[in-house]
């Protein structure tokens, strides 16, 4: 077998070297679920502008911290959000984007009152979630960033 596996342990997470593709574990699982997912604001408004958007990357970034999911890559639209991360499976993708929706509204109503006045609530009750098991990360990668040219 010419493929190596390395399993280091800390406190709570082992990485699964196998190929050049890291693996997580919790314990119970290893894996490598990365998530393409999309939302937009309600009416598909274009409300996600400067300091809103500066914002919403920052909750974005302390949700997926606290629930150690891996921002691969972020881009807010101003009128909708490309997320690509890694999260735990048994955590699932759709517990993270409930929490980042759900916190980022309550937040940007609350800063920015322009909010409450335009929309009755800040998100659609929608998503839109893909894995990238087809495609490789670089590819998903790029397709985002270029978002904001097109």
């Amino acid at each position: 077998m010419s493929e190596q596996m390395l399993l280091s342990v800390d406190s709570e997470c082992c990485i699964l070297n196998l190929m050049s593709e890291p693996y997580k574990s919790n314990r119970n699982v290893f894996s490598t679920c990365h998530y393409h997912v999309v939302w937009c604001p309600k009416d598909r408004r274009k409300v996600l502008v400067q300091a809103i958007e500066a914002r919403l990357e920052q909750i974005i970034g302390e949700v997926c911290q606290e629930q150690q999911a891996e921002i691969e890559e972020l881009e807010v639209m101003s009128d909708h959000v490309h997320l690509l991360v890694s999260v735990d499976p048994q955590f699932g993708i759709h517990h993270l984007t409930k929490l980042i929706k759900g916190r980022s509204s309550c937040l940007l109503r609350q800063e920015f009152p322009v909010l409450k006045r335009k929309l009755p609530t800040l998100w659609t009750n929608s998503y839109f979630v893909t894995t990238t098991g087809g495609s490789s990360l670089s590819v998903i990668k790029a397709y985002i960033e270029q978002q904001k040219h097109v």
